[in-house]
């Protein structure tokens, strides 16, 4: 690492910490001129593209998974701890597809199919927003579905 001040390039670590931005937080210093300085390691993702149901695109945000899924899991009993994690899973397959594209349509099959095996509430709710649902026969339809797999 090059140092900011003398531009020599030995330093030394002095002290690494994880932040909560999911970077690596290290204290250096320089063995030439002896000043101390603050880096920041972050893994460099792959930008993804999600192309909507219109054909517009527009950048990958974890955020309108989460809240999709806290919408669904409103007032169920779950632990924010367990939301974020199944925000998690989903996203670390989206970016181990390997694929810088990706459409919404997907991205709502991929929440449908862990919502389903975490809680069927949060899944019929969730799937009645992906689907479009126009009436009370689209739910039944989906229930019973549901009770035919179980």
């Amino acid at each position: 690492m090059r140092c900011p001040y003398c531009l020599k390039e030995e330093t030394k670590v002095l002290d690494s910490r994880n932040t909560a931005e999911d970077a690596i937080r290290r204290r250096r210093e320089c063995e030439q001129c002896s000043k101390r300085f603050t880096t920041y390691e972050r893994v460099e993702t792959m930008d993804i593209t999600v192309v909507k149901k219109d054909g517009k695109s527009e950048a990958f945000d974890r955020d309108k998974i989460l809240i999709g899924v806290q919408k669904a899991f409103e007032k169920r009993p779950i632990k924010q701890e367990k939301i974020e994690q199944l925000v998690e899973s989903i996203e670390a397959k989206i970016r181990n597809s390997d694929k810088t594209e990706i459409k919404s349509k997907k991205i709502g099959e991929m929440v449908m199919e862990e919502l389903q095996n975490h809680d069927e509430v949060a899944y019929i709710r969730f799937a009645s927003v992906h689907k479009k649902f126009r009436d009370a026969d689209q739910f039944v339809k989906v229930i019973n579905k549901l009770k035919t797999e179980a």
